[in-house]
């Protein structure tokens, strides 16, 4: 399978992010590409640099305005006496129509959905990088590769078109699957990350032309709360293109494989010809988030359903992180996917 990565998506080295009031080490770390590179590559990945394409792809998704901001805080940030060294916002406003700040502190509030989306000195560069590797994913499919698979890092699918959140500032999935749209094709975007795609939601919430369709831990209790309900359908146009399949805290294969089932089955009555595979890994029992405990067979159950399909697919990295068997969750996906 063809994979993509740029050694530049490391240069994001967050330190912190507050979660229920406390400071917390950040979990989304460089040596996550480490290891998800080795074991793709375990699985039979084959490694190369993204094309550089340009902010079009990008800009397809996510405003000028909130671009510029991106490219620009960090060091606008820096020269407020007294700042932290990483960005992170202490005011939100009440809804997007609120009066737009000219300040950091302000524009930091507008962009920053939560405090688990530092921006430091290499996050833009990382960010880019990353959302240029899941466009060459997209062109591989286009130009006939049957399947990808995209190191994204940093993830993206909790970032909505002007809004980082969660570890995420470009929405590496909803750029791809927009890239593969305007090329004629009936994309689907299947979410299995641990958390709510709720900027990919967001995104595409009134539209009909992407599918989206989430499986994730409940939101009532876990992050992220006011998104990922079973009623939420979509809006306008896009009513009835948004599915979300939230399952009970600590559920495992079979809920889990019942609910992908689910999913695959509204892609294929959707019409879809390609599937956009938001991987999280983080539904693994040892991932620490320890939301839901699914085992590396079912990661590789997993992958083998989505390929029965039988679509193009392109496997774009979400969450999942350091804990003994995430190496292994994903070398079981990808493995199970190519043999299915």
């Amino acid at each position: 399978m063809k994979a993509f990565f740029d050694d530049r998506q490391t240069a994001h080295a967050p330190e912190n992010f507050i979660v229920s009031g406390t400071c917390r080490p950040n979990p989304e770390v460089p040596e996550r590409a480490e290891i998800l590179k080795a074991a793709a590559q375990e699985a039979g990945c084959r490694f190369e640099a993204p094309k550089e394409i340009g902010l079009g792809p990008i800009a397809a998704i996510h405003t000028a305005e909130y671009l510029t901001f991106l490219q620009n805080i960090h060091s606008r940030w820096s020269d407020i006496a007294g700042a932290s060294a990483e960005v992170i916002p202490n005011i939100h406003p009440r809804s997007r129509s609120d009066s737009y700040p000219s300040s950091p502190v302000g524009q930091a509030g507008y962009h920053q959905a939560d405090t688990a989306c530092p921006i430091a000195e290499g996050t833009w560069l990382s960010a880019y990088w990353s959302a240029q590797s899941a466009i060459a994913g997209a062109d591989h499919l286009l130009s006939g590769g049957p399947s990808a698979y995209v190191l994204c890092r940093p993830p993206g699918h909790h970032a909505y078109a002007d809004q980082a959140g969660g570890f995420c500032f470009l929405n590496n999935s909803a750029i791809a699957a927009e890239r593969l749209r305007k090329s004629g094709l009936r994309p689907a975007i299947l979410d299995i990350d641990v958390h709510h795609g709720n900027g990919t939601q967001g995104i595409f919430y009134e539209r009909g032309d992407v599918l989206t369709l989430s499986i994730h831990a409940d939101p009532a209790h876990f992050y992220p709360f006011f998104w990922g309900h079973a009623a939420e359908r979509g809006a306008g146009a896009g009513l009835g293109a948004n599915l979300n399949l939230p399952l009970a805290m600590g559920s495992g294969d079979v809920p889990f494989l019942e609910a992908l089932d689910a999913g695959l089955a509204r892609v294929s009555m959707y019409g879809a010809d390609v599937i956009v595979v938001a991987l999280g890994l983080d539904a693994s029992k040892d991932d620490p988030f320890q939301a839901l405990t699914v085992t590396r067979d079912g990661f590789a159950r997993i992958g083998a359903r989505i390929a029965k399909t039988g679509k193009p697919v392109l496997l774009v990295q979400e969450g999942g992180y350091l804990s003994d068997t995430l190496g292994a969750c994903l070398t079981a996906t990808l493995s199970g996917y190519l043999g299915g």
